[in-house]
C-alpha cells in the first residue's frame, strides 16, 4: 500500500494515507488545504508571539530611523517579517550581541534576504549543530563559521 505522509513544523498531526485506487504521487486537494492553513496559522502566532517588535520599536532600540530599519531588512542586514496589517515585525533577539554581526553574513551564505527564510533558518533545530538552533550555538559561543558553513549547506 503507497501512503504519504507529510511532516510539517507547523503541525503534529500526520497527513492521512492515500487510498490505494488512487496511484497519483500527490497529496489531495484536502490535505494541502490544511497544510496550507496551519502555515498561515504558525505565521500568525509568529508574528504575534512577545519576542517581535514593530519597525518603529526596532528602530528606537537600535539608536536609527525607521527608514534605516526597513533599508536593513531588504538587503538582509535584519530580520523583517511582513507583517499583516502594515510594515514589518522583527524578532527583537537579533539585536543581541551574539546574533547582530551574524545576520548578513548569514543572509547571503543563505542566498536570501526574506525574512521568513532567515527565521526559519535561525530558529530550525539542526543535527550538525547536535539539535540546537543555529541561534542558540551562536548565543552560546559557537563560531560563525559553523554556522555559515551550515548556511551554505541549506541554500545548495
Amino acid at each position: 500500500m503507497n501512503t504519504l505522509t507529510i511532516h510539517s513544523p507547523f503541525s503534529t498531526k500526520t497527513a492521512q494515507p492515500r487510498q490505494e485506487a488512487n496511484d497519483s504521487p500527490y497529496a489531495p486537494a484536502t490535505q494541502t488545504a490544511a497544510l496550507l492553513r496551519s502555515g498561515v496559522q504558525y505565521r500568525r502566532d509568529r508574528m504575534e508571539a512577545t519576542d517581535m517588535i514593530t519597525t518603529e520599536e526596532a528602530a528606537e532600540l537600535a539608536g536609527t530611523s525607521r527608514v534605516t530599519i526597513n533599508a536593513w531588512i531588504k538587503s538582509g542586514r535584519c530580520i523583517g517579517v511582513s507583517n499583516l496589517r502594515r510594515g514589518f515585525k522583527l524578532p527583537r533577539w537579533q539585536f543581541e550581541p551574539a546574533i547582530w554581526p551574524a545576520l548578513q553574513p548569514i543572509a547571503k551564505s543563505l542566498g536570501t534576504s526574506d525574512g521568513w527564510q532567515l527565521l526559519g533558518f535561525l530558529e530550525s533545530p539542526a543535527a550538525a549543530l547536535d539539535g540546537q538552533t543555529p541561534r542558540a550555538a551562536l548565543e552560546q559561543g559557537a563560531p560563525l563559521e559553523r554556522i555559515l558553513t551550515l548556511a551554505t549547506a541549506e541554500a545548495h
